[in-house]
Order: structure tokens, then sequence, then C-alpha cells
């Protein structure tokens, strides 16, 4: 038993460490300055307790930016969803081409967040931009896309879904070549259209990849920043303004580092929390 034991320490050690050094301690060191108010410029600081915390709670900042996240990932995971569904299902007969619409659909996901940012806030430039010269071209009057607090939430999430929608792609592509078509063919006898053969099999049997993908894409929409950095700075008045976007303005321009790394352990316990659901769940559909 000591041998075995000794033998797992073994194998853990070059996990273990690197785990501990830069993700445990870290964590640990940041929980203990969210119970400080210390200002990030000096080496002084006063333990405050839980203050920073229910502070938070009570500060209407904090609320709007935690219903901007909440808004921002429902904004972001069903459009995703069903769009990635979408495709999936266009692209699950090969056809002449289909590999190369794939790899054009999926490039988003692997182009880095900033670049694809600067190159939306060219075209969402109000006078000389792309996206409305083509409304005009309809007689739609243009919009100010990031400069006005009724669209630029609208235009962040246009580009974070994106960028998702080939990742989410690629994942159902997966979950569809997995149905049996025996299913199809047996509803086909039963005399099941298109429309209930789809309800009827194919969205059950990818619900499990559904959920996974719900789970991941609220986590990643929770830690949207580049973006919002790049196109809107969080505003017009805040109506951009997430979490993480919150986290780094009270710690890099408030310097008020405890209420910083509060609302980073708020973040935290929703991802925290996201990840356990997913595994409960998932663990639920392999067992059914």
């Amino acid at each position: 038993m000591q041998i075995k034991l000794s033998k797992a320490v073994f194998f853990l050690l070059p996990v273990g460490i690197p785990l501990t050094l830069f993700w445990i301690i870290p964590n640990l060191y940041s929980l203990g300055i969210s119970f400080t108010d210390w200002d990030f410029m000096t080496t002084s600081f006063n333990f405050v307790g839980l203050d920073n915390y229910f502070d938070l709670l009570t500060q209407s900042f904090f609320i709007k930016a935690l219903l901007n996240t909440l808004y921002f990932g429902i904004g972001t995971v069903v459009p995703t969803l069903v769009l990635g569904l979408g495709f999936a299902l266009f692209f699950q007969k090969n056809f002449k081409g289909s590999a190369i619409y794939k790899l054009l659909i999926f490039s988003p996901w692997v182009t880095p967040t900033v670049a694809v940012s600067i190159v939306w806030s060219l075209l969402y430039e109000p006078e000389f931009g792309v996206i409305n010269t083509v409304l005009g071209w309809f007689g739609i009057p243009g919009l100010d896309w990031l400069q006005s607090s009724k669209t630029a939430m609208l235009a962040v999430i246009i580009v974070t879904v994106w960028k998702l929608i080939g990742w989410t792609m690629i994942f159902y592509i997966g979950a569809l070549e997995k149905v049996p078509t025996s299913l199809y063919e047996a509803a086909g006898i039963d005399g099941a259209n298109s429309w209930q053969k789809f309800r009827n099999v194919t969205l059950p049997l990818v619900s499990p990849t559904t959920f996974f993908l719900i789970v991941v894409n609220t986590i990643t929409s929770i830690q949207a920043y580049d973006q919002i950095k790049i196109l809107t700075q969080g505003g017009p008045s805040g109506s951009t303004q997430t979490l993480l976007y919150l986290f780094f303005q009270q710690a890099f321009e408030q310097f008020q580092m405890g209420s910083a790394t509060a609302i980073a352990f708020f973040i935290l316990i929703i991802t925290i929390l996201l990840s356990v659901i997913n595994k409960i769940i998932g663990d639920k559909w392999v067992n059914y």
C-alpha cells in the first residue's frame, strides 16, 4: 500500500508542483487580498473581512455588470448553439467543397480575438463602415453600433457569436455522426417527416453535446474581455460592462484591489457552479 502511494505521489508531482505554484497559491493569495482594502500602489492595507463582498452586492454598478453578463451570456450562447447546429446539419452531407467552407467558418475561432475585434470595429464604423453601407443599399438607416448604449452590447454579441460558431459546429458534427442512421430509417417507415425526425431523433441524441456546449460557451462568455476592451471599453454608459471588465476597471483603473479580487471570486464561484452542473448532468446522461 505504501509503495502504491509513493508511486502515485511520484506521478502526481509533475502536475501537482506547477498547479500548486501557479494556481493554488496565487488563488489563495488573491482570496486574502479580497479581505483587505489594498490600493495596489502602496504596501500598507487594512483587513476588512467580508466588507468588499457585501459592499459589491449593494452597489448598482456591480448589479448592472452582473445583469450585463447574464444578458451577454444568453445573447451569445443561444444564437451560437442554433447556428452551430444549423451549419452542422448543413455540412452533414459532405458535398463538393464542404471542407473549405467548414474551414472558413471555423477560422474565426483560431484567429486572435484582438485582431478580430479590430476588424469588426472598422466594419461597425458609422460613416464608412461596411455594415452601414450595406444597410444603406436597402434603404435602412445606419446605426451608431459602438457609440450607442442601445446597440453596443448587440454589436459585441455579434462578434462573439461569429467567433464561436465554428467551434460549436465541430462539436455538433461529431455528435451527428454518432446518431445511428437506422433510427432515421425507422422513423421514415413510421411516416415521420424531416421536422419530426429532427425533433424526435436528432435533438434528443445530441442533447448531451448541447448541454456541454451551453456550459462551456457560458463560461467563455463570462470570461469575455478582449472584444469588449477593443470595441467599447465597457461603454457607452456601462452598457457593455461585464463582471470581468468591471474587475479590470476596479483593479487597474480605480486601484481597488480588494474589491477587484472579490469580483474575481464571484466569477470563479459562477464558473465552478457551472462546471459542477455540467459534471453532474453529464454523468447522468452517460449512465442513462
